[in-house]
């Protein structure tokens, strides 16, 4: 993979000889897949030598998330961007799926569903005014070609597309993305993941072998396998950590 000028590294050590595979990171990246303390970060899962890894999904500016695979990933997302004090809006055509952030987010002192958590259906909406004391994440589940109801304008904002696959026309929104992460893929999606991404033949294979818990956290330069990691409270709402839906 080619680099841009002011780079950072970044060790991926996934293979099993103790030797790392060497890939340039831009700077302003690194806090997207790493430890991290600030406002915005959200735990994700642990890396391959079990260390922890946070994704910065609310940060002071306008941010891309492309999802790609089942839909227990998009909610857990959700649930820690909750879990962080951010507003969660879902745009979807399936409402009922969605239900378990309201039932968690509880009630508010009227008896009524949190305001925390909105369910919308996929019409644009106005949308709460983000800030850093209130971020907001948006939650685009359109199915593989999502329209751009609520591209992310401010700081503060995080627009998150949830793809349950990879399509041939969903190449623009995944391009666009500050970071994608992937679940595993039937071979011939990997094979359109590689033409998308450039990606070389042992990555796009990994793609294809990828468990139940394991993800691929995929940005400019930046190719980082983890596994997903539940507590015992996300499990009482999700069930236990799955590929599927």
């Amino acid at each position: 993979m080619t680099t841009g000028g002011g780079s950072s590294r970044l060790m991926d050590t996934q293979n099993g000889t103790g030797l790392s595979q060497e890939y340039l990171v831009d700077a302003a990246m690194l806090d997207a897949i790493s430890p991290s303390g600030d406002r915005g970060g959200m735990m994700l899962g642990s890396g391959l030598q079990g260390e922890p890894l946070t994704i910065s999904a609310l940060r002071p500016a306008p941010t891309r998330i492309v999802l790609v695979g089942g839909l227990y990933m998009a909610r857990q997302v959700a649930l820690r961007a909750m879990a962080v004090g951010a507003w969660v809006v879902v745009a979807t055509g399936r409402p009922a799926a969605w239900q378990v952030l309201q039932k968690a987010a509880g009630n508010g002192p009227d008896g009524r569903p949190a305001p925390l958590v909105q369910i919308r259906r996929l019409s644009p909406v106005e949308l709460p005014r983000p800030s850093e004391d209130g971020p907001l994440l948006v939650v685009h589940d359109g199915g593989p070609t999502p329209q751009e109801l609520f591209p992310p304008r401010s700081p503060w904002q995080t627009t998150v597309y949830v793809l349950p696959y990879m399509h041939p026309q969903a190449g623009a929104t995944a391009n666009a993305a500050d970071l994608v992460l992937l679940q595993r893929l039937p071979v011939g999606q990997a094979q359109l993941a590689a033409r998308i991404w450039r990606l070389p033949p042992p990555m796009v294979h990994q793609l294809t072998t990828l468990a139940d818990d394991q993800v691929v956290a995929l940005g400019r330069n930046l190719w980082k396998p983890l596994r997903l990691v539940t507590t015992q409270k996300e499990q009482a709402i999700l069930g236990p950590v799955r590929r599927g839906d």
